[in-house]
């Protein structure tokens, strides 16, 4: 199973439009999450014209009075945290996720439990623009960065991928051209 990986697209904030080598990175995955900071649903819709799609709801998901920002509505596909079965492993999908050298009055466990109700092999995460791949001890966390704003600079960015084979799962970020 292959998963295609993103976030920050802060659309229309930093472009009109998901930049099309987004959507042929994807072509072929058999999923694609969406770490949040989407900024309208529409996103979420296009991106289903390559495969199924889930969402984290970001920080900036929420309706403001910026018309940057108008909000994501409810949406079955959106929630705060979700938590998959795929293949062998469960993963979490979230928007801002502490890493545990940042978060260190919580344990790694705390964190799991806080946002996703128990353990999870994966963490697919974003909010901070910049991607990412890091190993702990029975956790790997996934940050595919940003396409539109890589490092919060308006440009062409990043997305991830996870290649899943029962419990082996192979991490992977792609710079866009």
């Amino acid at each position: 199973m292959r998963i295609g990986l993103v976030s920050d697209t802060h659309i229309p904030e930093a472009g009109a439009k998901i930049p099309s080598q987004v959507y042929d990175a994807f072509q072929g995955v058999d999923l694609i999450l969406h770490a949040g900071d989407m900024h309208i649903v529409d996103v979420l819709d296009w991106l289903e014209s390559v495969a199924p799609v889930l969402g984290a709801r970001g920080n900036g998901d929420y309706a403001t009075t910026m018309p940057t920002r108008p909000g994501v509505p409810d949406d079955p596909r959106v929630k705060e945290a979700h938590v998959l079965q795929l293949e062998g492993l469960r993963v979490g999908l979230i928007h801002g996720f502490g890493l545990p050298q940042d978060i260190t009055w919580r344990t790694t466990e705390e964190l799991l439990d806080l946002y996703f109700k128990g353990p999870v092999d994966v963490v697919v995460c974003g909010d901070t623009h910049e991607a990412r791949i890091d190993r702990y001890p029975g956790l790997l966390v996934v940050n595919s960065g940003s396409p539109t704003l890589p490092n919060q600079v308006l440009g062409l960015g990043t997305v991830a991928f996870l290649d899943i084979h029962g419990t082996e799962v192979v991490p992977s970020i792609l710079q866009l051209v």
